[in-house]
């Protein structure tokens, strides 16, 4: 199972929890599975046509998946998924 980190601003959407294991072929399968066991927070990674929200950065141990197969990309038990939401501000 790869184990997904989860960003303190979205740990209230899963229990409080920092990480979460879940079993799944590619980066896409995996946060499937965590929106389905999860379902209020798939509103905050997935837009209403299924895709990644454009503020929601997912690394695969490290690397950007949209510069690997996006989230087609292969994952692993050993692997590492990092959900990192973009900050922004301003005046």
């Amino acid at each position: 199972m790869a184990k997904i980190l989860i960003p303190t601003p979205l740990r209230h959407f899963v229990n409080g929890q920092d990480a979460v294991e879940i079993a799944g072929a590619t980066v896409g399968e995996c946060l499937e599975k965590l929106t389905t066991d999860f379902g209020d927070l798939r509103k905050n990674l997935f837009n209403d046509e299924g895709k990644l929200r454009s503020f929601v950065n997912v690394y695969l141990n490290d690397e950007d998946i949209r510069y690997l197969d996006k989230t087609a990309t292969a994952a692993g038990d050993r692997d590492t998924i990092s959900i990192v939401p973009s900050i922004a501000g301003g005046r």
